[in-house]
């Protein structure tokens, strides 16, 4: 769930631009499903992604909520609750402050990171179950966010800047260390949304890897469906594992800052 879960706040991905997506009252749901030989398409989670406005000290920031659950039918075998949170400054459109904290089953994990905006570093604080926090301070570059906020920045890209086949890099802000997002363009396709119908979306094919070089193993290939108009939302993400297949795909939406209008009628 959680490689899903990021997953969906990451790779609708294009080249930096002005992120005038932060739109409080947007909502997007997905849900989580596990396919194999012997195995029916199951739904074994949900996902969901929330934009709020609140004031913190008398100042306006965009709050940014992402989600992902076990369906209650499957949580006596895995109960799972993953979230992460974002703070933005609208004035400066970047974000200030992350958090996450995530359940699966017997373990924990927590984090927080603090940006430094005017001396480009960011301070990270992490641990898992209930062991001592770990801090580290680390450079950042304009591109260095973490998952939520490189989703919500890079969704206004135009789909007309895309290259097919062409290859670009996006960096991760992960705990003590900057993973790298590798992607390409696949092209314009229609997708069907199992419940939702038919769309025109953005193909692509996105793989995660490392600072030191790109290392991949089975589920870190994600193909990756987006809405083809200006909201830019994923619709459909899948990837393979040792056995079978995992997809995510979008079961409802709200509050969009601009029509649907890649739902094909």
């Amino acid at each position: 769930m959680k490689r899903f879960l990021l997953a969906i706040l990451l790779l609708a991905a294009a080249s930096p631009a002005a992120a005038q997506l932060y739109h409080p009252g947007e909502q997007l749901f997905y849900r989580v499903s596990y396919k194999a030989k012997m195995f029916p398409n199951t739904e074994v989670g949900a996902v969901e992604i929330c934009t709020y406005e609140e004031q913190i000290d008398g100042k306006a920031k965009y709050r940014v909520e992402g989600i992902g659950r076990t369906l209650p039918t499957y949580r006596w075998f895995y109960n799972l609750e993953d979230i992460y949170r974002v703070w933005i400054d609208p004035e400066i459109l970047r974000p200030v402050r992350f958090v996450s904290d995530i359940h699966e089953g017997d373990y924990t994990f927590e984090s927080s990171y603090s940006y430094i905006w005017p001396d480009s570093t960011i301070h990270t604080r992490w641990r898992s179950r209930q062991r001592p926090f770990q801090e580290k301070q680390m450079k950042l570059t304009a591109e260095s966010m973490d998952p939520i906020s490189l989703f919500f920045t890079l969704r206004s890209a135009e789909a007309e800047d895309f290259i097919v086949g062409e290859p670009a890099t996006l960096q991760m802000v992960l705990q003590d260390t900057i993973k790298l997002i590798r992607y390409r363009y696949l092209g314009r396709e229609n997708k069907k949304i199992r419940n939702i119908g038919r769309f025109r979306t953005l193909k692509f094919e996105c793989q995660l890897g490392t600072t030191e070089g790109y290392s991949f193993t089975d589920g870190t290939i994600f193909t990756l469906w987006i809405s083809d108009d200006d909201n830019k939302i994923p619709l459909y993400i899948e990837s393979p594992v040792k056995i079978g297949s995992i997809q995510a795909y979008i079961s409802g939406y709200k509050g969009l800052k601009y029509p649907l209008d890649s739902r094909i009628k």
